[in-house]
C-alpha cells in the first residue's frame, strides 16, 4: 500500500524526509491510472471548516483512498474541543505541566501512554495535542487536532520520527497479498490470565482464515490505530461495556466493518440483568433470578420467600465465574449484597442448583457448533475457582452436537435467539429431564484440545467460514 503524506503548501516540506506532497498536488494530479493502493495521511490544517485540510481528507474519501483522519474525526475534534472530556481516574492527580503531543498513537511521556492510546483511538488523527488538568473528582481532558508547525522542535523531531517509521511499516511487498481477499484484525490481550482463546486456538484461526482467503492479524488495541485498513474483527479479548473491547467493535460495526461479536451482542450478554429478564418475556427456561435494587428487611424476607439457602448472589457483569458468590446464612446475604449494590444499582439472586457439570453449547449464527460439559472445580461449587491455583478449573470433555440431549440443544438455540445472530456459548444446567440457561456468553472460551476436542480444526474453519459469508453478502 503506497502512503502519501499530505501538507498544506510545498514549503512545509522542506527538510522532510516522507514521500510528501502538497495539497495542491494532490487535488490535482490524484487519482492516477492503475495507481496502487493509496493511504493518505492527511498532515493539513484542518481547524477551519471547509480548509485545505477538511477537503483534503473529503477528497480523500471519495477517491476510495484510506485516510487518516477521517472527515467524522475532523468534525468530531471540532465540536468536542468545546466540550472536554471529563473522567474519574486514579490518575486523576496527574496533571500535564506543558502540552502533550500524540503521532500516530505513540506518546513521548510514558505516563501518559495509556490516556493517549485512549485518546487516539477515539480520534484515530496523525497529530493529537492534549492538557490534562485536575478537577473534583477526576481530570478534564482537552484534545485538539495539532500541526507540526506549531510544535517546539523537540516536539516536531519525535512526529517526524513516528511518521518516518509508519511509512516504511507501511509499505508492503508487492505480491504479498495477493492471495488473500479480506483483511480481519483478531483482537487479543497477551496479559490476560484467563483469555478466550491460548495461542494454539490463535494460530489455528490465523492458518483457518488463511485457506478461505482471509489474511488474519493478531492484534492488541493499542495496535489498532486505523480500524478502516480492516474489512472484520474479530474479539478474542475477554469484552466488558466500560472497556475499549465494547468501544472498538461500535467503531468498526460504524464503518461498516464485520464484527464478531458485534456490540449488541456484548451489551446483551455481559449484562445478567439484561439477559434474564428477556428470558422472562421470552419464555427461556432458565433458573428462578429475581433483580434487587436494595437489602432493605422486606427485600431480605422476600428472598428468604422465594429460595431456599444456599442463595447464589451476581454482579450484572462478569465473565469466568467472577462475581459470582453463594451464600448460606441471612447475615452473609446481607454482607455480600451491600458490597454489591456498592458497585452497581442492581444485583441478581438465583436459586442454587447443583450439578457435577455445566452444558456449553457454541451457537453460531443460530446454529450448534459445538458442544462441552465442563466439569466443577475440585472441592468447589463453580466451574472455575478464583481461589485456587492448584485446581483453579475442573475437567471437561467435548462431543458431537448430534449426542448432546435434544431439551439442552433446543433450549441453547433459543436462548441464543434472544441476543442476535453472533458466536455464543450457551450455558446450561440438566435436572432430569430439564434444561435451564445460566447465561449467555458473547466471545466464548475457544481453546485448542478443549473446545475443538471432537472437530479439531474444522471448528476453526466454521467460524472463519461464517466470517468469509459475512464479508461477501456485505460487498455485494
Amino acid at each position: 500500500m503506497k502512503t502519501l503524506f499530505v501538507f498544506d503548501d510545498q514549503e512545509a516540506l522542506v527538510d522532510i524526509h516522507l514521500n510528501a506532497i502538497s495539497f495542491s498536488t494532490y487535488l490535482n494530479d490524484y487519482p492516477k491510472l492503475n495507481e496502487p493502493k493509496v493511504r493518505v495521511i492527511n498532515l493539513c490544517d484542518s481547524e477551519r471548516y471547509l480548509s485545505q485540510g477538511y477537503y483534503c481528507s473529503l477528497l480523500a474519501e471519495a477517491r476510495n483512498h484510506q485516510v487518516l483522519p477521517r472527515v467524522k474525526v475532523i468534525n468530531a475534534l471540532r465540536e468536542d474541543r468545546a466540550n472536554p472530556w471529563f473522567e474519574s481516574s486514579s490518575d486523576a492527580a496527574l496533571e500535564t505541566e506543558q502540552t502533550q503531543v500524540i503521532c500516530m498513537g505513540d506518546v513521548t511521556d510514558s505516563r501518559y501512554r495509556k490516556l493517549a492510546t485512549s485518546l487516539y483511538q477515539n480520534y484515530p488523527s496523525p497529530i493529537l495535542l492534549f492538557d490534562v488538568h485536575r478537577e473534583a473528582g477526576g481530570r478534564r481532558v482537552q484534545v485538539r487536532r495539532g500541526n507540526l508547525s506549531e510544535l517546539t522542535e523537540a516536539q516536531r523531531d519525535f512526529c517526524l520520527t513516528v511518521l518516518e517509521d509508519y511509512s516504511r511499516k507501511s509499505w508492503r511487498k508487492g505480491g504479498a497479498n495477493k492471495k488473500y481477499r479480506w483483511q480481519l484484525a483478531m483482537l487479543v490481550n497477551p496479559e490476560e490470565k484467563v483469555p478466550p482463546s491460548d495461542k494454539g486456538a490463535l494460530s489455528r484461526f490465523v492458518k483457518a482464515g488463511g485457506k478461505l482467503g482471509i489474511r488474519v492479524h493478531t492484534v492488541t488495541a493499542s495496535q489498532i490505530s486505523d480500524i478502516n485498513q480492516y474489512d472484520g474483527l474479530f474479539l478474542r479479548e475477554t469484552t466488558a461495556i466500560d472497556h475499549h473491547t465494547y468501544q472498538l467493535a461500535s467503531r468498526a460495526q460504524s464503518h461498516g466493518l464485520v464484527v464478531i461479536d458485534d456490540p449488541d451482542s456484548i451489551l446483551r450478554c455481559c449484562n445478567k440483568v439484561f439477559l434474564h429478564d428477556a428470558f422472562n418475556y421470552q419464555n427461556v427456561s432458565s433458573l428462578r433470578t429475581l433483580i434487587l435494587s436494595d437489602i432493605d428487611l422486606a427485600s431480605v424476607e422476600k428472598l428468604e420467600q422465594s429460595f431456599d439457602y444456599p442463595i447464589i448472589l451476581k454482579m450484572p457483569e462478569g465473565s469466568f465465574s467472577k462475581g459470582v458468590f453463594k451464600v448460606s446464612r441471612r447475615e452473609e446475604l446481607i454482607n455480600v449484597a451491600q458490597s454489591l449494590l456498592e458497585e452497581s444499582a442492581l444485583f441478581l439472586a438465583q436459586e442454587y442448583m447443583f450439578t457435577e457439570y455445566d452444558w456449553r453449547i457454541g451457537v453460531l449464527n443460530g446454529r450448534a457448533l459445538y458442544a462441552c460439559r465442563y466439569f466443577m472445580a475440585r472441592n468447589h461449587w463453580q466451574i472455575y475457582n478464583h481461589g485456587s491455583k492448584r485446581f483453579f478449573s475442573g475437567g471437561f470433555d467435548s462431543l458431537p452436537t448430534f449426542e448432546v440431549p435434544a431439551i439442552v440443544l433446543s433450549t441453547a438455540l433459543k436462548a441464543a435467539s434472544v441476543v442476535g445472530n453472533g458466536l455464543y456459548g450457551i450455558d446450561i444446567k440438566m435436572s432430569g429431564n430439564h434444561a435451564y440457561v445460566l447465561e449467555v456468553n458473547d466471545n466464548p472460551s475457544l481453546d485448542h484440545d478443549v473446545e475443538d476436542a471432537y472437530l479439531g480444526d474444522e471448528l476453526y474453519m466454521q467460524i472463519m467460514s461464517e466470517f468469509l459469508r459475512r464479508l461477501e453478502m456485505r460487498g455485494r
